[in-house]
């Protein structure tokens, strides 16, 4: 088939396959994981559903990792990974009554 001069055919993407899959949700863990604890936010092109969907993945093994939430943001071009809110410690007034023994 034929292009009209100067111009490029749009590239075929390949779906990754399930050892590829697997192989970078692990190695993006963990180069997101420094990302976030250096800068707090990481951010990478993720313009298919596929790469959208490996990179939540990837969100959640680092939430994991980190014990801390993690959340991811697409836009359809990008996807943002950063920190999600802590859960505030309960209130002293939540907080469970501590039983005290009576002397007598």
């Amino acid at each position: 088939m034929a292009h009209p001069l100067g111009t490029q055919p749009a590239p075929r993407r390949t779906p990754l396959s399930a050892e590829e899959r697997v192989r970078s949700e692990a190695s993006f863990a963990s180069l997101v994981a420094q990302q976030l604890v250096a800068n707090g936010r990481f951010r990478v092109s993720a313009d298919t559903p596929e790469m959208v969907d490996l990179f939540q993945a990837v969100a959640r093994r680092v939430g994991e990792t980190l014990q801390r939430p993690v959340v991811s943001y697409a836009n359809g071009r990008y996807i943002v990974i950063t920190f999600g809110q802590e859960e505030a410690p309960a209130a002293p007034a939540e907080a469970p009554a501590q039983h005290r023994g009576t002397g007598t």
